[in-house]
């Protein structure tokens, strides 16, 4: 999906830096300064069983860049030897319980920290099995290298790995070859949805979130665990198990040797192979309740969120720390939602400030939030942590105005649905627009969007065309609008690191692309990869592009080069069906990589765990920055 350049940088390393071991970054010539602090403890497992004699090791992500190695946190005082690579490991015991002293590690507050196992003796297998790779995510280091809410014993499995695998998919090429940018709260917040899938404390996948407001799938997660428990579970590499595994767990970026960078590709490209492996699941497997019935549509995670005043959810946007932001169209409000989806605004969610019948939102380079209104003809802006500023903006030639998009400078251009005319505000809510501007083809002007030059770009939804203007109001594009490419009814329009323009056509379910010129890129459009009424369209931290497909039930992923990555049927999940993809509109995606859906048909916000590239957020920074469609 989006790490085949990876493989000239593993070329770097070592040739194992993609394969099994951890024997593959520098030598650690010294052991790190420890602070006193407790031992802990935890027990391996392999499909419910214990592992004795796995090499368990403990990493923090690197945080120089992406394609980077993680960096190990233990030292001599582990009471073993180093490895070929100077790292240093605990052994489990023949109950496959592990002690790491004190004095054994030291981590730096703010990173992310997490344990990796290798080989073993499972006690259901075949004997020394050195395919076996398992992880478990502890969270963020505190002071003095503390955990917050690390249970007495941790429980590492199938299951911890695949929770590890799909928080961290953005940020991982192999079990120890994992890193993003410092400064990003995307590792952070990632480690924060590893506890959303899994309960450290027994090793279960969890059914709901902690904070009780998201439902996690946890057949699919049991199902995932078992594929991995066949090849842990089995004589070794060569076992049929393991050998149908890592043959059809996509080599992304390079063909696993081991269960964890398994579960690793799989979660890369969740639409791959899906039958070959959903076919290790035995009647008799470790994990239940499981995927028993039928074979799953794909192996995307996503987590189902309610609350917070959500109804008739249409649009979603992520802010700067990663708290997510929805316009609920039925009950005129907004809702704010934690990283991790708990939900942050009320059970009505925020009203006032004129919010009717709300369409669209921005968040500008601030932090505030703006919302166009349908309902009452105007715009809103709520600052977050005060509440909204007066009830509502007006003038400027709004007239049933629906997408909105900000500027580098924070001014709000607004798409007027009802008038076929843009509007234009500046942070106070100040109209620049007496009446709106008009021209360029505008007709039925539904979304909007603006590239780094900057020029304002618009879908028209009326006549199958796109609006080109200057900031000053002045359409580039003809009377009749741009044609060509695709365009047919578009519904959506983002804009990728090149500048060039996408839009989401409800008239022929395709892709369209337009390059900064003008010139259409897509031909007659990008078809397939579930397209289905594309209606909210976002571009993650590799141009990659996304969909939701508003007649299809689920999400599509094309590469830059309009290539189809998702399948003919899209991403759907495997949520139950009153909580599954239903007429979903807006999407955002995270500085986690993960890709959050307003989905209207079923009231709720979806969040497909780490299945894009991170990218800047708000997207009004990322456009201040010229960083849009960058990695954080």
């Amino acid at each position: 999906m989006r790490f085949a350049w990876i493989l000239s940088t593993c070329s770097i390393v070592l040739i194992a830096g993609c394969g099994m071991a951890p024997n593959h970054s520098p030598i650690v010539t010294s052991d790190p300064a420890t602070p006193t602090v407790s031992a802990f403890h935890g027990r391996v497992h392999g499909g419910q069983a214990p592992i004795a004699g796995s090499q368990v090791y403990l990493y923090s992500p690197a945080t120089g860049g992406y394609g980077g190695l993680a960096t190990s946190l233990l030292n001599s005082h582990t009471g073993n030897p180093p490895d070929s690579s100077g790292h240093y490991y605990v052994l489990t015991d023949s109950t496959g319980g592990f002690t790491i002293p004190a004095n054994a590690y030291a981590c730096t507050a703010g990173t992310q920290v997490y344990l990796f196992s290798v080989g073993g003796n499972p006690q259901i297998g075949g004997g020394a099995n050195s395919a076996i790779g398992l992880m478990a995510v502890l969270g963020t280091c505190g002071a003095n290298n503390s955990f917050a809410n690390l249970p007495p014993s941790v429980q590492m499995n199938e299951a911890t790995t695949i929770a590890a695998a799909y928080a961290f998919a953005a940020f991982n090429y192999s079990p120890v070859q994992m890193s993003g940018k410092g400064g990003s709260p995307g590792m952070a917040n990632a480690a924060l949805t590893a506890a959303n899938l899994v309960n450290l404390g027994t090793g279960d996948a969890n059914t709901t979130t902690p904070a009780g407001n998201g439902t996690v799938p946890q057949t699919e997660i049991n199902t995932l665990a078992n594929i991995l428990a066949a090849c842990v579970n089995s004589s070794g590499p060569s076992s049929t198990a393991c050998t149908t595994l890592f043959t059809n767990a996509p080599s992304n970026p390079a063909p696993p040797t081991n269960t964890a960078t398994a579960a690793i590709n799989i979660a890369h490209v969740p639409g791959a192979n899906v039958t070959a492996l959903w076919d290790l699941e035995t009647p008799t497997a470790p994990f239940q309740p499981s995927l028993t019935t039928s074979t799953p549509n794909d192996w995307t995670i996503a987590i189902a969120y309610t609350g917070g005043g959500l109804n008739g959810p249409t649009d979603v946007a992520v802010d700067a720390t990663g708290d997510v932001w929805v316009t609920n169209n039925d009950n005129n409000s907004i809702g704010e939602f934690s990283p991790v989806g708990a939900a942050l605004s009320p059970a009505g969610g925020y009203t006032g400030g004129g919010v009717t019948s709300p369409n669209s939102l921005a968040i500008d380079q601030a932090g505030n939030i703006w919302i166009t209104n349908q309902g009452t003809t105007t715009i809103s802006k709520y600052v977050p942590g005060t509440g909204f500023v007066g009830t509502g903006f007006t003038g400027g030639g709004l007239n049933n105005p629906w997408g909105l998009a900000i500027d580098p400078s924070g001014n709000v251009w607004v798409a007027n649905l009802g008038n076929n005319s843009i509007s234009e505000f500046n942070s106070s809510g100040t109209a620049f627009s007496s009446t709106g501007y008009t021209g360029g083809g505008l007709n039925d002007p539904i979304a909007i969007a603006i590239d780094p030059r900057p020029v304002i770009w618009v879908a028209n939804h009326g006549n199958g065309s796109i609006s080109e203007f200057f900031t000053s109001g002045v359409p580039i594009s003809p009377s009749g609008g741009i044609t060509g490419g695709g365009t047919d009814d578009p519904l959506g329009v983002a804009i990728d690191s090149s500048g060039n323009i996408w839009f989401g056509n409800e008239g022929n379910s395709v892709l369209s692309e337009f390059d900064t010129n003008s010139h259409e890129v897509s031909g007659t459009g990008f078809a397939g990869g579930g397209l289905n009424v594309p209606y909210g369209v976002a571009v993650d931290g590799l141009g990659n592009v996304w969909t939701a497909n508003f007649s299809g039930a689920s999400i599509s992923e094309f590469y830059n080069s309009g290539t189809a990555i998702s399948s003919g049927t899209g991403y759907q999940g495997t949520l139950p069906a009153n909580l599954a993809l239903a007429n979903p509109e807006g999407l955002a995606i995270d500085p986690s990589g993960n890709v959050w859906v307003a989905n209207d048909g079923n009231d709720d916000i979806i969040e497909v765990i780490g299945a894009a590239t991170p990218v800047v957020t708000p997207l009004s920074v990322a456009l201040k920055n010229n960083e849009l469609g960058a990695r954080p």
